[in-house]
């Protein structure tokens, strides 16, 4: 009797056994995949944390890549032109150095413009390149005017064919400037945000038209170099640096000349020296650009 009772508690003690055995298996099988699904978990979070959330965040993060939404690059305006004298002034409350000269060429690029704009960049003097669309038909001047672009200097418009404006239909001025811009947007990818008349002559139309365009008007404090006096390098530099006219925001006109080339680092220099930084036109303001119909 008490043998069977013995193999009755041996055999249920081996089934309990077996069976705790397999629940332990069991057990640990649950426990390891709890881990591994937990660890899943917290791998999808992170990534997820990592990665935008919704279109909006990718948005807001490719606008804070490409320097915030369209309007914030106003914020960096420092300049503007003044409207009756044409200077460069600084905005109230800028705290901008007002004692600065602004460089523009006229008339680019008719053969010199890309050496101008060399020797400018080697002396890191920026300058902003006033273009005739007439010299954008080759495509010698619309490479020309791509490696003045890509150098960083701002392009400007000065007409299709350095026309009277005066002497011209408010229809023809409006081909004369709009045309222009088009032919630089193909090449640069960019319209201009100045413009600057055919012997400054402006007209009511003209500035209706840069206003729709968003482009600021730009004549300029003083000149030189088409005097023949002056069509030498220097003569120009001399004149350029030490002449009466030079002031806080001068707006300094040069054109594409070979004798202005040879004065350019010159002039540059003799600025410096004097104490006037070089504006970069790109703290220059300009009127914001309305959509431009299609």
């Amino acid at each position: 009797m008490f043998k069977k009772r013995f193999l009755l508690m041996a055999l249920c003690s081996s089934m309990l056994l077996a069976g705790c055995q397999a629940d332990g298996e069991e057990a640990e099988t649950d426990v390891a995949d709890a881990e591994e699904q937990t660890e899943n978990q917290q791998e999808q979070s992170e990534q997820e944390n990592q990665a935008p959330a919704t279109e909006e965040a990718e948005e807001a993060e490719a606008q804070q890549e490409d320097g915030g939404e369209e309007g914030t690059e106003d914020a960096a305006f420092q300049y503007e032109v003044n409207a009756d004298t044409y200077a460069v002034q600084p905005i109230e409350s800028s705290g901008a150095d007002p004692q600065v000269a602004l460089l523009t060429y006229d008339d680019a690029p008719d053969g010199h413009a890309v050496e101008i704009a060399e020797i400018l960049a080697e002396h890191d003097a920026p300058a902003i390149f006033f273009v005739n669309g007439m010299y954008l038909e080759s495509e010698a001047g619309q490479e020309a005017l791509r490696a003045i672009h890509e150098m960083g200097f701002e392009i400007g418009n000065h007409t299709e064919t350095h026309a009277s404006l005066p002497d011209l239909s408010p229809e023809a001025q409006r081909e004369e400037i709009a045309s222009t811009n088009e032919r630089v947007e193909a090449i640069t990818g960019e319209r201009p945000r100045f413009f600057r008349a055919p012997f400054g002559q402006n007209t009511e139309a003209s500035r209706e038209i840069a206003e729709e365009e968003g482009m600021e008007l730009m004549n300029w404090t003083y000149g030189y170099d088409w005097e023949p006096e002056y069509q030498n390098a220097p003569a120009l530099a001399d004149i350029m640096v030490n002449t009466e006219y030079l002031n806080h925001g001068a707006n300094l006109l040069m054109h594409d000349r070979s004798w202005t080339r040879d004065a350019s680092a010159e002039i540059v220099e003799g600025l410096r020296d004097k104490g006037y930084a070089l504006v970069d036109p790109a703290l220059i303001a300009s009127p914001k650009r309305e959509e431009m119909a299609q």
